[in-house]
């Protein structure tokens, strides 16, 4: 089994992600978004199951920084926006080929791991 995790190493849920996958001896593709920003169509799928709602983080810095406290944008102005600035989703997005979640969610991952 291998997992993808999109977030940052600075982020504290991003780091429990990792260490979660790590300590299972589970193969993990990270993509460090200050490095290299999800694809729209990546994107697009966690839009589908979750929502604009669900994934941005309304409360990050750089979310107030960009002036989008007052923004009420459909989902596909919200993935793009997310897909050039992606500091501004909740973290981390992991992906286990069609599973994904959203944020810290050791229960659903332990189901993963089996």
């Amino acid at each position: 089994m291998d997992v993808q995790i999109f977030g940052v190493h600075g982020n504290a849920d991003t780091r429990k992600a990792l260490r979660f996958f790590k300590e299972r001896r589970i193969k993990v593709h990270f993509v460090d978004l200050k490095v290299r920003s999800p694809s729209p169509g990546e994107l697009r799928r966690f839009f589908q199951k979750f929502g604009a709602e669900r994934l941005i983080d309304r409360g990050s810095r750089r979310f107030a920084a960009l002036g989008l406290r007052s923004a009420h944008y459909g989902d596909e102005r919200w993935v793009q926006l997310a897909s050039d600035e992606p500091l501004i989703l909740q973290l981390p997005l992991v992906r286990r080929g069609n599973d994904l979640t959203v944020g810290l969610a050791e229960e659903r991952w332990r189901d993963w791991a089996g």
